[in-house]
């Protein structure tokens, strides 16, 4: 070998070795680096948002709907380490989220009445723990959801004064919509488990100014149902001139029924639960029972007309149920009691069964 290669030969073999394992380091010390990884990303966030978004807010089974944004969440906003987070879509993912874990805060509470109504003590003091617990961490997803939202279109809900944000389609407006009530019930909740998730109380006023800048008539009643919640929270913010709040809430609920999207109804039944109006949420229930099967539900939206029947029925089943000591009887929904003689009367024939 010539001697001045053979000097540089051990050099340029050590260069390499040091390139190599250079390259090593580089591919363990961070996936993020790998490209595909982000064109999966950015994929995987444009399917969500144009395929996957309409085809959840068509489903008409809120618990699948609610497993499906607990498993896709943490997923897709893996990729927020390699590209930039899909917030429209992950509001809706961790709305739904939320909805699954205040579905178990709901079947705590109702734990904790039947305890209550049988008079075991012990029983219903746990049970009455894990419903504040659920309902601490449903308030924690629901604010995060509303904190996407307002990033999603670059609204600052603290701004003065308020700057509408630009929302090109329906889902947009929707997507909007949902998180300002998302923030208000995370309010609700965080009151429900003892303030345990500390909730802003400032979110509730933002919301209320936000929800002017959505069409009331479109979108059934929901902005006005969400500013007369907001005002019964905080009396000091409601305008001058502004008609009664539990006025609004009726005439939103009818709004919602003409529209196809019965939320409001069902904002005005937690209202009424909030604030201790037992012949508003019997009302709330009976409109939204008279009118099952005769409105004519805004399919593309189904799924928030799908939870909206779902809060209406937990509120009627937790007054049966503290009355009552069971859930709602499905011939008594829309029913604040069982009509005389009635009681018990649903039976099945264990013969046809032979």
């Amino acid at each position: 070998m010539n001697s001045s290669l053979a000097g540089f030969a051990p050099g340029l073999m050590g260069w390499r070795l040091k390139a190599l394992a250079l390259a090593a380091v580089a591919s363990l010390a961070g996936c993020s680096a790998n490209p595909i990884y982000t064109t999966t990303g950015v994929v995987l966030s444009g399917y969500s948002e144009g395929e996957a978004t309409p085809y959840v807010m068509q489903m008409s089974d809120p618990e699948m709907a609610c497993a499906l944004g607990e498993g896709v969440d943490p997923l897709l906003y893996s990729f927020s380490r390699v590209t930039e987070a899909p917030d429209s879509t992950g509001s809706l993912l961790m709305l739904l989220a939320a909805n699954c874990m205040e579905y178990r805060a709901w079947e705590a509470e109702l734990a904790y009445l039947r305890a209550d109504y049988a008079g075991k003590v012990p029983a219903a003091k746990d049970a009455r723990e894990e419903a504040k617990r659920l309902n601490a961490k449903t308030a924690e997803r629901r604010y995060r959801a509303f904190n996407r939202a307002m990033a999603a279109y670059d609204f600052d809900p603290a701004a003065e004064p308020v700057e509408c944000p630009f929302l090109f389609s329906e889902q947009d407006e929707i997507t909007f919509l949902l998180g300002l009530l998302t923030g208000m019930q995370a309010i609700v909740n965080d009151a429900n488990s003892g303030a345990m998730a500390g909730i802003p109380r400032s979110i509730a006023p933002q919301a209320e100014r936000a929800a002017t800048c959505v069409d009331n008539e479109k979108w059934g009643g929901l902005p006005n149902a969400v500013r007369a919640l907001v005002w019964l929270l905080l009396p000091d913010i409601r305008p001058e001139l502004s008609p009664d709040p539990w006025s609004v809430l009726e005439h939103s609920s009818d709004l919602g029924v003409q529209a196809g999207i019965r939320a409001s109804l069902a904002v005005e039944a937690v209202a009424a639960e909030t604030f201790g109006r037992p012949e508003v949420l019997a009302d709330a229930i009976a409109r939204f029972a008279e009118a099952e099967g005769q409105v004519e539900v805004w399919q593309e939206y189904r799924l928030v007309d799908e939870v909206a029947a779902r809060v209406i029925r937990f509120s009627s089943d937790k007054h049966w149920t503290a009355s009552y000591g069971h859930r709602t009887p499905q011939s008594s929904f829309g029913k604040m009691s069982p009509d005389q003689g009635t009681e018990n009367v649903e039976t099945m024939n264990l013969d046809d069964l032979l």
